[in-house]
Protein backbone atom coordinates (compact mmCIF):
# COMPACT_ATOMS: atom_id res chain seq x y z
CA UNK A 1 0.00 0.00 0.00
CA UNK A 2 2.83 2.38 0.86
CA UNK A 3 4.47 1.67 -2.49
CA UNK A 4 1.20 2.46 -4.31
CA UNK A 5 0.87 5.82 -2.53
CA UNK A 6 4.49 6.65 -3.27
CA UNK A 7 3.98 5.79 -6.94
CA UNK A 8 0.91 8.03 -7.12
CA UNK A 9 2.73 10.90 -5.49
CA UNK A 10 5.72 10.50 -7.78
CA UNK A 11 3.41 10.32 -10.80
CA UNK A 12 1.69 13.55 -9.72
CA UNK A 13 5.05 15.20 -9.16
CA UNK A 14 6.14 14.18 -12.67
CA UNK A 15 2.93 15.48 -14.18
CA UNK A 16 3.33 18.78 -12.34
CA UNK A 17 6.84 19.20 -13.72
CA UNK A 18 5.68 18.44 -17.26
CA UNK A 19 2.52 20.52 -17.19
CA UNK A 20 2.85 24.01 -15.67
CA UNK A 21 -0.92 24.57 -15.76
CA UNK A 22 -1.48 21.49 -13.59
CA UNK A 23 1.20 22.62 -11.16
CA UNK A 24 -0.52 25.99 -10.99
CA UNK A 25 -3.89 24.36 -10.23
CA UNK A 26 -2.40 22.22 -7.46
CA UNK A 27 -0.70 25.26 -5.92
CA UNK A 28 -3.96 27.18 -6.06
CA UNK A 29 -5.90 24.31 -4.47
CA UNK A 30 -3.37 23.98 -1.65
CA UNK A 31 -3.40 27.75 -1.05
CA UNK A 32 -7.21 27.81 -1.08
CA UNK A 33 -7.36 25.14 1.64
CA UNK A 34 -4.50 26.52 3.72
CA UNK A 35 -6.09 29.96 3.73
CA UNK A 36 -9.52 28.69 4.89
CA UNK A 37 -11.30 29.26 1.59
CA UNK A 38 -14.30 27.05 2.46
CA UNK A 39 -14.83 28.80 5.81
CA UNK A 40 -14.74 32.25 4.22
CA UNK A 41 -17.13 31.07 1.49
CA UNK A 42 -19.60 29.93 4.16
CA UNK A 43 -19.45 33.35 5.86
CA UNK A 44 -19.97 35.13 2.53
CA UNK A 45 -22.94 32.85 1.75
CA UNK A 46 -24.55 33.62 5.11
CA UNK A 47 -24.34 37.40 4.67
CA UNK A 48 -25.42 37.09 1.01
CA UNK A 49 -28.66 35.37 2.02
CA UNK A 50 -29.11 37.68 5.00
CA UNK A 51 -28.87 40.70 2.70
CA UNK A 52 -31.85 39.54 0.65
CA UNK A 53 -34.42 40.15 3.37
CA UNK A 54 -33.62 43.88 3.76
CA UNK A 55 -33.68 44.21 -0.02
CA UNK A 56 -37.13 42.60 -0.09
CA UNK A 57 -38.27 45.02 2.60
CA UNK A 58 -36.98 47.95 0.54
CA UNK A 59 -38.73 46.52 -2.51
CA UNK A 60 -42.03 46.29 -0.61
CA UNK A 61 -41.60 49.85 0.60
CA UNK A 62 -40.94 51.11 -2.94
CA UNK A 63 -43.93 49.15 -4.19
CA UNK A 64 -46.00 50.72 -1.41
CA UNK A 65 -45.01 54.25 -2.41
CA UNK A 66 -45.72 53.53 -6.08
CA UNK A 67 -49.11 51.88 -5.49
CA UNK A 68 -50.20 54.50 -2.96
CA UNK A 69 -49.93 57.15 -5.67
CA UNK A 70 -51.48 55.00 -8.40
CA UNK A 71 -54.91 53.63 -7.39
CA UNK A 72 -55.50 52.17 -10.86
CA UNK A 73 -52.40 49.98 -10.69
CA UNK A 74 -53.31 48.97 -7.14
CA UNK A 75 -56.78 47.89 -8.25
CA UNK A 76 -55.39 45.97 -11.24
CA UNK A 77 -52.86 44.21 -9.00
CA UNK A 78 -55.53 43.12 -6.55
CA UNK A 79 -57.73 41.81 -9.38
CA UNK A 80 -54.79 39.86 -10.82
CA UNK A 81 -54.12 38.30 -7.40
CA UNK A 82 -57.80 37.41 -6.98
CA UNK A 83 -57.82 35.65 -10.36
CA UNK A 84 -54.51 33.83 -9.84
CA UNK A 85 -54.71 32.46 -6.27
CA UNK A 86 -57.24 30.04 -4.72
CA UNK A 87 -60.37 31.38 -3.09
CA UNK A 88 -59.78 32.66 0.43
CA UNK A 89 -56.09 33.31 -0.11
CA UNK A 90 -56.69 36.42 -2.21
CA UNK A 91 -58.03 38.32 0.82
CA UNK A 92 -54.93 37.46 2.86
CA UNK A 93 -52.55 38.65 0.14
CA UNK A 94 -54.56 41.80 -0.54
CA UNK A 95 -54.53 42.59 3.17
CA UNK A 96 -50.74 42.20 3.15
CA UNK A 97 -50.52 44.64 0.25
CA UNK A 98 -52.68 47.16 2.10
CA UNK A 99 -50.52 46.75 5.21
CA UNK A 100 -47.36 47.22 3.13
CA UNK A 101 -48.73 50.45 1.68
CA UNK A 102 -49.78 51.68 5.11
CA UNK A 103 -46.38 50.88 6.72
CA UNK A 104 -44.21 51.68 3.73
CA UNK A 105 -42.14 54.32 5.53
CA UNK A 106 -41.40 52.12 8.55
CA UNK A 107 -40.64 49.08 6.41
CA UNK A 108 -38.37 51.14 4.18
CA UNK A 109 -36.39 52.63 7.09
CA UNK A 110 -35.95 49.25 8.79
CA UNK A 111 -34.98 47.71 5.46
CA UNK A 112 -32.37 50.39 4.80
CA UNK A 113 -30.83 50.05 8.28
CA UNK A 114 -30.77 46.25 8.07
CA UNK A 115 -29.38 46.38 4.54
CA UNK A 116 -26.64 48.73 5.76
CA UNK A 117 -25.66 46.29 8.53
CA UNK A 118 -25.81 43.12 6.42
CA UNK A 119 -24.14 44.81 3.44
CA UNK A 120 -21.18 45.94 5.55
CA UNK A 121 -20.91 42.47 7.07
CA UNK A 122 -20.94 40.90 3.62
CA UNK A 123 -18.32 43.32 2.31
CA UNK A 124 -16.10 42.90 5.39
CA UNK A 125 -16.08 39.11 5.07
CA UNK A 126 -15.51 39.30 1.33
CA UNK A 127 -12.53 41.65 1.72
CA UNK A 128 -11.02 39.54 4.50
CA UNK A 129 -11.43 36.41 2.37
CA UNK A 130 -9.82 38.00 -0.70
CA UNK A 131 -6.96 39.35 1.41
CA UNK A 132 -6.35 35.89 2.85
CA UNK A 133 -6.42 34.20 -0.59
CA UNK A 134 -3.83 36.68 -1.84
CA UNK A 135 -1.63 35.59 1.05
CA UNK A 136 -1.43 39.15 2.35
CA UNK A 137 -1.01 40.10 5.98
CA UNK A 138 -4.22 41.27 7.59
CA UNK A 139 -3.38 44.43 9.50
CA UNK A 140 -5.53 45.67 12.35
CA UNK A 141 -7.11 49.08 11.70
CA UNK A 142 -9.42 51.21 13.86
CA UNK A 143 -13.10 50.25 13.72
CA UNK A 144 -14.39 53.49 12.20
CA UNK A 145 -11.66 53.54 9.57
CA UNK A 146 -12.43 49.93 8.67
CA UNK A 147 -16.17 50.66 8.41
CA UNK A 148 -15.53 53.67 6.18
CA UNK A 149 -13.27 51.62 3.93
CA UNK A 150 -15.84 48.81 3.69
CA UNK A 151 -18.61 51.30 2.91
CA UNK A 152 -16.57 52.89 0.10
CA UNK A 153 -15.77 49.44 -1.27
CA UNK A 154 -19.46 48.52 -1.18
CA UNK A 155 -20.35 51.69 -3.09
CA UNK A 156 -17.55 51.03 -5.57
CA UNK A 157 -18.82 47.51 -6.16
CA UNK A 158 -22.29 48.93 -6.68
CA UNK A 159 -20.94 51.27 -9.36
CA UNK A 160 -19.11 48.38 -11.04
CA UNK A 161 -22.31 46.29 -11.03
CA UNK A 162 -24.29 49.22 -12.43
CA UNK A 163 -21.77 49.61 -15.25
CA UNK A 164 -21.89 45.86 -15.88
CA UNK A 165 -25.68 45.69 -16.08
CA UNK A 166 -25.75 48.89 -18.12
CA UNK A 167 -23.34 47.46 -20.70
CA UNK A 168 -25.41 44.28 -21.03
CA UNK A 169 -28.78 46.05 -21.16
CA UNK A 170 -27.74 48.78 -23.60
CA UNK A 171 -25.92 46.34 -25.86
CA UNK A 172 -28.88 43.95 -25.99
CA UNK A 173 -31.39 46.74 -26.55
CA UNK A 174 -29.33 48.37 -29.30
CA UNK A 175 -28.83 45.01 -30.98
CA UNK A 176 -32.56 44.25 -30.96
CA UNK A 177 -33.39 47.72 -32.27
CA UNK A 178 -30.83 47.25 -35.04
CA UNK A 179 -32.38 43.94 -36.07
CA UNK A 180 -35.85 45.51 -36.09
CA UNK A 181 -34.61 48.44 -38.18
CA UNK A 182 -33.01 46.10 -40.73
CA UNK A 183 -36.00 43.75 -40.78
CA UNK A 184 -33.91 40.78 -39.61
CA UNK A 185 -35.72 40.05 -36.35
CA UNK A 186 -37.11 36.77 -37.73
CA UNK A 187 -33.93 35.53 -39.42
CA UNK A 188 -32.31 32.69 -37.47
CA UNK A 189 -28.73 33.67 -38.28
CA UNK A 190 -29.32 37.28 -37.19
CA UNK A 191 -30.96 36.18 -33.92
CA UNK A 192 -28.05 33.79 -33.31
CA UNK A 193 -25.51 36.57 -33.86
CA UNK A 194 -27.46 38.83 -31.51
CA UNK A 195 -27.48 36.17 -28.78
CA UNK A 196 -23.78 35.50 -29.29
CA UNK A 197 -23.05 39.20 -29.08
CA UNK A 198 -25.16 39.45 -25.93
CA UNK A 199 -23.16 36.63 -24.34
CA UNK A 200 -19.90 38.35 -25.26
CA UNK A 201 -21.14 41.61 -23.75
CA UNK A 202 -22.27 39.76 -20.64
CA UNK A 203 -18.84 38.16 -20.31
CA UNK A 204 -17.17 41.55 -20.72
CA UNK A 205 -19.47 43.06 -18.10
CA UNK A 206 -18.71 40.20 -15.70
CA UNK A 207 -15.01 40.68 -16.37
CA UNK A 208 -15.25 44.34 -15.35
CA UNK A 209 -16.92 43.40 -12.06
CA UNK A 210 -14.53 40.56 -11.20
CA UNK A 211 -11.51 42.65 -12.13
CA UNK A 212 -12.67 45.21 -9.59
CA UNK A 213 -13.39 42.54 -6.98
CA UNK A 214 -10.10 40.64 -7.30
CA UNK A 215 -7.78 43.64 -7.59
CA UNK A 216 -9.44 46.38 -5.56
CA UNK A 217 -11.32 44.73 -2.71
CA UNK A 218 -8.35 43.14 -0.86
CA UNK A 219 -7.30 45.23 2.12
CA UNK A 220 -3.75 45.53 0.77
CA UNK A 221 -2.82 46.90 -2.65
CA UNK A 222 -2.77 44.42 -5.54
CA UNK A 223 -1.71 45.09 -9.12
CA UNK A 224 -4.61 45.29 -11.58
CA UNK A 225 -2.42 43.76 -14.27
CA UNK A 226 -1.92 40.60 -12.24
CA UNK A 227 -5.70 40.14 -11.86
CA UNK A 228 -6.64 40.36 -15.56
CA UNK A 229 -6.40 36.63 -16.30
CA UNK A 230 -8.11 35.73 -13.06
CA UNK A 231 -11.01 38.07 -13.87
CA UNK A 232 -11.41 36.43 -17.30
CA UNK A 233 -11.57 32.97 -15.73
CA UNK A 234 -14.01 34.23 -13.07
CA UNK A 235 -16.30 35.81 -15.69
CA UNK A 236 -16.46 32.62 -17.78
CA UNK A 237 -17.03 30.42 -14.74
CA UNK A 238 -19.72 32.72 -13.39
CA UNK A 239 -21.61 32.57 -16.68
CA UNK A 240 -21.44 28.76 -16.60
CA UNK A 241 -22.66 28.71 -12.99
CA UNK A 242 -25.62 30.92 -13.96
CA UNK A 243 -26.64 28.49 -16.70
CA UNK A 244 -26.29 25.50 -14.35
CA UNK A 245 -28.35 27.30 -11.68
CA UNK A 246 -31.08 28.02 -14.23
CA UNK A 247 -31.26 24.36 -15.26
CA UNK A 248 -31.23 23.28 -11.60
CA UNK A 249 -34.12 25.57 -10.66
CA UNK A 250 -36.16 24.49 -13.68
CA UNK A 251 -35.77 20.83 -12.69
CA UNK A 252 -36.47 21.44 -8.98
CA UNK A 253 -39.50 23.71 -9.32
CA UNK A 254 -41.58 21.01 -11.04
CA UNK A 255 -42.57 19.40 -7.71
CA UNK A 256 -44.79 21.03 -5.02
CA UNK A 257 -42.00 20.81 -2.43
CA UNK A 258 -39.57 22.28 -4.93
CA UNK A 259 -41.90 25.19 -5.55
CA UNK A 260 -41.76 26.05 -1.85
CA UNK A 261 -38.13 25.26 -0.97
CA UNK A 262 -36.46 25.12 -4.38
CA UNK A 263 -35.68 28.84 -4.71
CA UNK A 264 -34.21 29.00 -1.19
CA UNK A 265 -32.05 25.89 -1.70
CA UNK A 266 -31.04 27.05 -5.15
CA UNK A 267 -30.06 30.47 -3.80
CA UNK A 268 -27.94 28.93 -1.02
CA UNK A 269 -26.19 26.54 -3.40
CA UNK A 270 -25.61 29.21 -6.03
CA UNK A 271 -24.26 31.77 -3.53
CA UNK A 272 -21.91 29.22 -1.97
CA UNK A 273 -20.64 27.98 -5.35
CA UNK A 274 -20.01 31.53 -6.55
CA UNK A 275 -18.19 32.42 -3.32
CA UNK A 276 -16.00 29.30 -3.47
CA UNK A 277 -15.25 29.79 -7.14
CA UNK A 278 -14.35 33.46 -6.65
CA UNK A 279 -11.99 32.66 -3.77
CA UNK A 280 -10.40 29.78 -5.69
CA UNK A 281 -9.82 32.01 -8.72
CA UNK A 282 -8.25 34.59 -6.40
CA UNK A 283 -5.95 31.90 -4.98
CA UNK A 284 -5.18 30.80 -8.55
CA UNK A 285 -4.29 34.38 -9.46
CA UNK A 286 -2.16 34.84 -6.34
CA UNK A 287 -0.21 31.60 -6.98
CA UNK A 288 0.75 32.53 -10.54
CA UNK A 289 4.49 32.56 -11.16
CA UNK A 290 4.62 36.35 -11.47
CA UNK A 291 2.73 36.81 -8.20
CA UNK A 292 4.48 34.28 -5.99
CA UNK A 293 6.46 36.16 -3.40
CA UNK A 294 9.80 34.93 -2.17
CA UNK A 295 9.46 33.26 1.18
CA UNK A 296 10.88 35.22 4.07
CA UNK A 297 14.10 33.71 5.44
CA UNK A 298 13.69 31.58 8.49
CA UNK A 299 14.76 33.31 11.71
CA UNK A 300 17.87 31.89 13.37
CA UNK A 301 17.28 29.45 16.22
CA UNK A 302 17.17 31.00 19.68
CA UNK A 303 20.50 31.31 21.45
CA UNK A 304 20.91 28.87 24.31
CA UNK A 305 23.31 29.87 27.07
CA UNK A 306 24.75 26.89 28.87
CA UNK A 307 27.21 27.60 31.74
CA UNK A 308 30.27 25.40 31.39
CA UNK A 309 32.29 24.33 34.42
CA UNK A 310 35.92 23.48 33.57
CA UNK A 311 37.89 21.59 36.20
CA UNK A 312 41.64 22.07 36.03
CA UNK A 313 44.24 20.00 37.85
CA UNK A 314 46.12 22.39 40.16
CA UNK A 315 48.71 21.35 42.78
CA UNK A 316 47.57 20.97 46.32
CA UNK A 317 48.99 23.23 49.06
CA UNK A 318 51.50 20.60 50.28
CA UNK A 319 52.73 19.92 46.77
CA UNK A 320 53.02 23.63 46.12
CA UNK A 321 55.09 24.12 49.28
CA UNK A 322 57.40 21.26 48.30
CA UNK A 323 57.88 22.66 44.81
CA UNK A 324 58.54 26.11 46.25
CA UNK A 325 61.17 24.72 48.67
CA UNK A 326 62.83 22.72 45.91
CA UNK A 327 62.99 25.83 43.77
CA UNK A 328 64.50 27.88 46.60
CA UNK A 329 67.14 25.18 47.31
CA UNK A 330 68.00 24.95 43.62
CA UNK A 331 68.39 28.71 43.42
CA UNK A 332 70.66 28.78 46.54
CA UNK A 333 72.95 26.05 45.19
CA UNK A 334 73.06 27.71 41.80
CA UNK A 335 74.07 31.02 43.39
CA UNK A 336 76.89 29.43 45.48
CA UNK A 337 78.23 27.70 42.41
CA UNK A 338 78.42 30.94 40.51
CA UNK A 339 80.23 32.69 43.40
CA UNK A 340 82.71 29.79 43.68
CA UNK A 341 83.67 30.41 40.08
Amino acid sequence: MAETVAEKESWLARQRRRRPWLDHLVRAYNAFNERYGNHYAAAITYFSVLSLFPLLMIGFAVMGFVLANDPVQLHNLKESITDAVPAGLDKVINDLIDEAIKSRSTVGIIGLLTAFYSGLGWMSNLRDALTAQWGLEHKQVPFLRRMRSDLLSLLGLGVALAISFGITAVGSSLGQDLLDALGLEHDAWAVFLLRAGTIVLSLFANWVVFLWVISRLPREKVSVRSAVRGAIAAAIGFEILKQVATIFLESVLTSPAGTLFGPIIGLLVFANLVARYLLFITAWTATAVENVRAAAPEPPPPAVIRPAMVVRNVPRARDAAGLLGAGALFGLLWGRRRRAR
